[in-house]
């Protein structure tokens, strides 16, 4: 089963989808797509993985390319990726990004390697649409991919300040 977890900046996304994690069978596979690259990316790692220590997760760092990092998994528990809109950031900007067909290709590819696929994501466009350029490319892309996804999801969940909202299937 694939769900969706979607939200906005600070509204309990990520510990609610470790929560979901940690009631499917194990193993657990933490799949972290933030790249460390100044200190506010850095305090936000160390916050995550302060948040998931000592809950059994196996962690798997993941910047791009995640076709090719769910080939090389032999897994059969829950996976839960976090965060997709980092991930699709990652895709867009790095030079050894692979664009929005690199983020579908590797979720096709984690689906067919765990029982379970959590997925977090970002909330776009509440804010507003006064953006342009690429911020305004990747906000678009990332919404695409949040409906897509949504659609294929057995459950999509919409946490706002730590409360989860079901939008689609059951806990």
């Amino acid at each position: 089963m694939m769900t969706l977890i979607i939200g906005g900046a600070g509204s309990g996304k990520s510990e609610f989808a470790e929560t979901i994690l940690q009631r499917s069978p194990g193993p657990h596979l933490y799949i972290a797509t933030m790249l460390p690259f100044d200190e506010e990316s850095l305090r936000r790692i160390e916050r995550h993985r302060a948040l998931r220590a000592g809950k059994g997760f196996e962690a798997l760092e993941c910047y791009t390319n995640l076709e090719k990092a769910a080939e090389r998994l032999s897994f059969n528990g829950g996976i839960l990726l976090e965060c997709l809109g980092t991930l699709l950031a990652n895709e867009f900007f790095r030079p050894e990004g692979g664009g929005k067909q690199a983020v579908l290709s590797g979720i096709g590819a984690l689906r067919k390697k765990c029982s379970e696929l959590i997925i977090v994501t970002n909330e776009v466009f509440s804010g507003g649409t006064d953006y342009e350029g690429d911020t305004l490319l990747w906000m678009t892309e990332l919404a695409g991919i949040n409906r897509m996804l949504a659609e294929d999801a057995g459950r999509v969940i919409e946490t706002v300040c730590g409360c989860p909202n079901i939008l689609k299937g059951q806990l």
